[in-house]
């Protein structure tokens, strides 16, 4: 019974969001257009990518929306900070795992759409900022982190863990960054407000990264006990430890 009126709060009395996601007219002008200009270049490379793996394997388009689908539904889940602010976990980071960082650039920003247009949350004007953060830096050092964790031969369950955790606080800090520069303190300039935006979400975010990272090593490991022919990631991994 807790549970179901917690859910009824959360959904009824959203919270202000300036944290995962920059809301609406938060960020001035200059700083929305630069994002935005800085964002495109990966989004049409991640196009790309896409629509060749699209024409290699045409049955790889159910798992891609599921991999959109999880991540619409976990960054929708805004659970509240301190000082009426919110944070959330990303979701970005399994399709990371199975489909690389590009393509995750391009399934982000339409969660980002989707989000801002049907649920107040986020923006159209810094959907850039927003993307960038989420869909490109967040993917990005997942991926980094899941190659160099199987360089160094960790598990990939281990590997799955700190790349989805450790992408999600780099996502949470890459949006600190944007707002400090955005909004300088007035006394102690970039530094100061990056200390004052990234400790305001510090104390939600550092869970929610763990709970993130044990949920993708769940749902992967069911994943790949189904469907080895749609991961040609996994499947690789698999016949590489065959041969060992």
């Amino acid at each position: 019974m807790p549970r179901y009126y917690l859910l009824s709060v959360f959904l009824l009395f959203p919270c202000l969001c300036f944290g995962m996601h920059i809301m609406e007219g938060f960020l001035p002008m200059g700083w929305s257009i630069a994002w935005w200009v800085i964002v495109i270049p990966f989004l049409y490379y991640g196009t790309r990518n896409i629509n060749q793996m699209v024409k290699e394997r045409p049955n790889i388009k159910m798992l891609l929306a599921m991999v959109g689908a999880f991540a619409f539904v976990l960054s929708a889940l805004k659970l509240p900070s301190v000082t009426g602010s919110c944070s959330h976990p990303t979701g970005v980071g399994m399709g990371t795992i199975l489909f690389g960082a590009s393509t995750m650039s391009v399934l982000g920003f339409i969660v980002l759409i989707f989000q801002a247009l049907l649920l107040a949350h986020g923006g159209i004007t810094t959907l850039g900022a927003n993307t960038f953060s989420m869909g490109v830096c967040g993917p990005i050092f997942t991926w980094l982190v899941y190659r160099l964790s199987l360089k160094w031969g960790l598990t990939q369950r281990m590997a799955i863990f700190l790349a989805v955790t450790l992408g999600d606080l780099v996502t949470y800090l890459v949006t600190s960054t944007q707002l400090a520069l955005a909004h300088p303190d007035a006394q102690s300039g970039f530094l100061g407000s990056m200390a004052k935006f990234s400790g305001i979400f510090a104390f939600t975010q550092l869970p929610l990264v763990i709970s993130e990272g044990l949920l993708t090593v769940f749902v992967l490991n069911v994943i790949s006990q189904y469907a080895w022919e749609e991961l040609p990631l996994f499947a690789a991994l698999r016949a590489k430890n065959n041969k060992n």
